[in-house]
């Protein structure tokens, strides 16, 4: 359990300085374009999304290793769960749609918790930057 523990903090820490330079790149990326505001936007979307998938394959690793090589849980019984897998359950876990048809059991599941956690936090970050941006591009124009 312990090194569940720290996988979650290190996976929260990761994804947080991560999603922060992303966001961080984009804003400096989305300054130098000479492209009308929709355009940018677009940019803007399609480079949160780019962040949001980085994310989910930092925590689908962390899924995948924790399983895997260290035994501690499973992915929908399955004691040694592929890759894709991981990946599958970490995607639907961080955006908080929870088909149900991966289930996690034992330890790892605190994981999951703190992924779904940490997916609304940074979904609602970029949702705030997202708005941001489209603020300064509607603000241009009626100017």
């Amino acid at each position: 359990m312990p090194l569940v523990v720290a996988s979650c903090v290190l996976l929260i820490v990761a994804t947080t300085l991560m999603h922060y330079e992303v966001l961080s790149w984009l804003t400096r990326a989305l300054e130098r374009l000479r492209w009308p505001g929709r355009a940018k936007l677009v940019v803007a979307v399609l480079g949160c999304f780019v962040g949001h998938g980085a994310e989910i394959l930092l925590y689908g690793a962390g899924y995948w290793l924790l399983i895997a090589t260290a035994g501690h849980g499973a992915l929908g019984g399955s004691a040694a769960p592929d890759l894709g897998s991981a990946l599958y359950f970490s995607a639907e876990t961080y955006t908080s749609l929870g088909f149900g048809d991966v289930v996690p059991s034992g330890p790892v599941r605190l994981l999951a918790g703190v992924e779904a956690l940490n997916g609304l936090l940074l979904i609602g970050w970029s949702a705030s930057f997202l708005y941001l941006e489209m603020e300064r591009y509607w603000k241009r124009r009626d100017r």
